[in-house]
């Protein structure tokens, strides 16, 4: 894929100095919305499109993201850390089977914008990029503390495996990617979820 305008140099130039208030409100915009239009659309997406609905104009995109799968590494990043930080907080809301279910439901969001960026995904697999290595576990870890919260309360059952949760939630990415994928996956993170609440009672290790 051919690189956009803007030299790496500049970049990290850029990314030395504190960003203005005004300014970091635009990156962080672009970084939310390029998540909706890559979700949607996939890494195919105009670039333009995501400056339009992030209200900047295209140079503002390249000034904060000098190539597309810049962008496409910080919008990764972002989701991972959104979704490892929502394990906690709805921990912290809501009854343990409960927390498992939204946060499951999320993972699938996650998933759709993963999907989006498969292909720039695969080209920063080949390249030093830290990406992999610094997001590797993160992810099945908040599965895995979300599962035995559940398992220790009782609110599903206790012979579950947070690795056999996160491997049928994993299904969700290979499914055929038609307009209904979606909501098709929502329902079955509800079927999921019966299955794990089924005989929680009488299973529970706790």
């Amino acid at each position: 894929m051919a690189a956009e305008p803007f030299a790496i140099a500049e970049e990290k130039a850029e990314e030395a100095k504190p960003l203005r208030a005004d300014a970091q409100r635009n990156r962080d915009r672009l970084v939310e919305v390029a998540a909706a239009v890559f979700a949607e659309r996939g890494i195919d997406a105009s670039l333009e499109e995501i400056a339009r609905r992030a209200g900047v104009g295209i140079g503002t995109l390249y000034r904060h993201f000098p190539t597309r799968e810049h962008l496409v590494e910080v919008v990764y990043r972002r989701e991972v850390e959104a979704l490892c930080a929502a394990a906690g907080e709805l921990a912290q809301k809501h009854p343990s089977d409960v927390a498992l279910e939204q946060w499951m439901q999320r993972f699938v969001d996650y998933i759709a914008t993963k999907r989006g960026l498969a292909t720039s995904l695969r080209i920063l697999l080949t390249t030093n990029s830290t990406l992999f290595s610094d997001t590797s576990g993160r992810v099945s870890q908040a599965l895995r503390q979300l599962v035995e919260a559940a398992v220790a309360e009782g609110t599903i059952r206790g012979d579950v495996d947070a690795s056999d949760v996160l491997h049928a939630l994993s299904g969700i990415y290979s499914a055929p990617d038609t307009p209904e994928w979606r909501d098709r996956s929502r329902r079955l993170v509800s079927l999921l979820m019966d299955g794990l609440r089924f005989g929680a009672g009488k299973s529970a290790t706790a």
